[in-house]
């Protein structure tokens, strides 16, 4: 196996030649094996990374700092790993100590290394570009390492904000096609007015409408980047004007409009902004996994349970059981959501952590809030696509539990008063007869009377007129 020598100011190590990281890399190889997941099993991450990259060397270029044929073959390199080639050499754990370095190495080793290539040189021949000195020019992990985490979650929010429209989208439909279907309503559980399941999927779909607007809103904090910052946000070791070029050219490498942050010394050490991403997309899991076990619940059964919807049948229930099909869709989602639920208790954690000028927690949060973003986008995909694009609803079923239901008695309270319609209550439920039967017979209503108020269509909306 050939080898190439490299050193940092710890030592000299011998590095498989076949390899584009350097010894930076090396090292933080040998010293982190948290999760078993590299910055390569996150593509969108690598490709932010190298953008950011790409935009600094074009902007060290533009101010004069950096050689114009080093810049062009640094942001060369990087449009190949954009492109999606040398994916396998982002090779660091993405958690690690030393918020971030390691990642920001990997990333200016291998860019750094396909350059010299580029250029006719041998990989490691830094004497002719530099991993410090040319590709990070102008920068620090303090900012190239947080405004690369912006730039990749701005991007798979977009992405997830396209599958939630996906997943609004086919509520709708089915709140249209199910406008006329009368069900019975619950609460806690329990019997209460008549609804149709055309409301209840049209307010399925007012919760993903209104996550839609919390998550947009919350994208645009990871437009605000601290580019320039280097270190702490003093800008130390930067051009006056590389702030300004920095996000200009980044914005036209991205397509979106990135903008420095009002204050560079608190964008540094804050990462408020992640939390709160975070915090909108938690509510999206909390309002998805309300409707996925609400949705477990409509289709229980099949004969035994509510029995209101069918669930498309996606693979045999049980290994002994012959004939149990299981919901496992909703069951999944429902999962999914609760590890975004956990990871923004890891996020707020992380991001309390940051002491005086730098938050050394970063890594945590973008594992974190990288993971929920993903599986997010997941699980509205799979709703939409493997559960309610192919429901069913059963009609019978949702007519008989409100006809059958004792709830329905409530229509009587305008009429009546509600302690005769509570005493009717009480008798049905002791004698299994039905409410407007009891009603007639005690002479409180007319059968004509009865028939109106108990007719479900006139339960479903304001009707107490004097």
């Amino acid at each position: 196996m050939a080898t190439r020598k490299e050193h940092d100011f710890i030592g000299e190590l011998e590095i498989d030649d076949s390899v584009y990281y350097g010894v930076q890399t090396f090292r933080a190889l040998e010293n982190f094996h948290m999760t078993g997941r590299r910055l390569k099993d996150y593509p969108f991450f690598v490709k932010a990374f190298a953008q950011i990259k790409k935009a600094a060397a074009l902007a060290n270029k533009e101010v004069g700092v950096l050689e114009p044929k080093l810049a062009d073959n640094i942001a060369k390199a990087c449009d190949k790993i954009i492109a999606g080639e040398y994916a396998d050499q982002f090779v660091v754990d993405m958690v690690q100590g030393g918020a971030g370095t390691s990642t920001n190495m990997n990333a200016n080793e291998v860019i750094s290394n396909v350059a010299l290539e580029l250029m006719g040189h041998k990989k490691g021949e830094y004497q002719f570009l530099h991993p410090n000195d040319h590709t990070n020019l102008g920068q620090s992990t303090n900012d190239t390492y947080p405004s690369s985490i912006k730039v990749a979650t701005y991007a798979k929010l977009t992405d997830l904000l396209k599958a939630m429209e996906e997943l609004k989208n086919e509520l709708e439909i089915k709140a249209k096609e199910y406008k006329d279907i009368i069900k019975m309503g619950r609460t806690e559980l329990e019997d209460a007015v008549p609804t149709t399941l055309g409301n209840t999927f049209n307010a399925f779909a007012s919760y993903i409408k209104s996550d839609i607007e919390k998550i947009t809103a919350a994208r645009e904090s990871m437009s605000f980047l601290n580019m320039g910052a280097t270190a702490i946000g003093t800008g130390i070791n930067c051009h006056p004007d590389y702030k300004v070029a920095v996000h200009k050219i980044l914005s036209d490498i991205t397509g979106v409009k990135f903008k420095p942050a009002d204050d560079f010394i608190a964008a540094t050490q804050d990462t408020a902004d992640f939390v709160h991403v975070s915090g909108a997309l938690k509510t999206a899991a909390v309002r998805l996994s309300k409707i996925a076990n609400d949705l477990r619940l409509m289709n229980s059964g099949p004969r035994c349970g509510l029995g209101e919807i069918n669930l498309p049948q996606m693979q045999p229930g049980s290994s002994i059981m012959p004939g149990k099909v299981n919901p496992v869709i909703a069951e999944v989602v429902g999962e999914a959501c609760y590890e975004v639920i956990g990871n923004d208790v890891t996020i707020m954690l992380c991001s309390e952590r940051g002491e005086f000028e730098l938050n050394a927690f970063e890594p945590g949060i973008a594992y974190a809030l990288f993971n929920s973003v993903v599986i997010l986008e997941n699980a509205m995909r799979t709703l939409a696509q493997k559960a309610i694009k192919k429901l069913t609803a059963n009609p019978e079923a949702c007519l008989k539990s409100v006809l059958g239901s004792v709830g329905i008695v409530t229509a009587f309270n305008p009429h009546i008063g509600y302690e005769k319609s509570a005493s009717i209550a009480k008798e049905a439920l002791a004698t299994g007869r039905p409410v407007g039967e009891i009603c007639l017979e005690r002479g409180y209503l007319t059968k004509e009377q009865i028939d109106k108020i108990l007719e479900p269509k006139n339960m479903l909306n304001p009707s107490m007129v004097r």
